[in-house]
């Protein structure tokens, strides 16, 4: 007859429960840490068009080529008076997380009149 109180195939059960919970931990960790890498990257596109548009050149143009390729589909630019402003969506194999976690960033320029 077994004995139902041993401890025979307990670690087996543990990491068979444990193994999804760690996946989902890291996936999580990398998806917040490419938000703020995209806020990064939006902070500095920002200003790039803040420069752009205080020389008189296309400060959406500038914006957008601050950005890595991957951020082509990914952004908006807009310009309000002196103001620069970047809407970027980090890289997500989940777009509607990555819609929640979109990132703003604004810069001003004055011209060195």
């Amino acid at each position: 007859m077994a004995d139902l109180r041993s401890d025979k195939g307990q670690a087996s059960v543990e990491l068979v429960a444990a193994v999804p919970a760690l996946i989902l931990a890291a996936l999580i960790s990398l998806q917040l840490l490419a938000a703020g890498y995209a806020l990064t990257l939006a902070d500095g596109a920002a200003e790039a068009g803040a420069l752009a548009l205080a020389q008189g050149g296309s400060a959406a143009e500038a914006a957008r080529d601050a950005l890595p390729g991957w951020a082509d589909d990914n952004v908006s630019v807009a310009v309000e008076g002196d103001e620069v402003i970047v809407h970027l969506r980090p890289p997500s194999p989940f777009g509607t997380i990555a819609d929640h976690l979109a990132v703003t960033s604004m810069a001003s320029a004055r011209s060195a009149e």
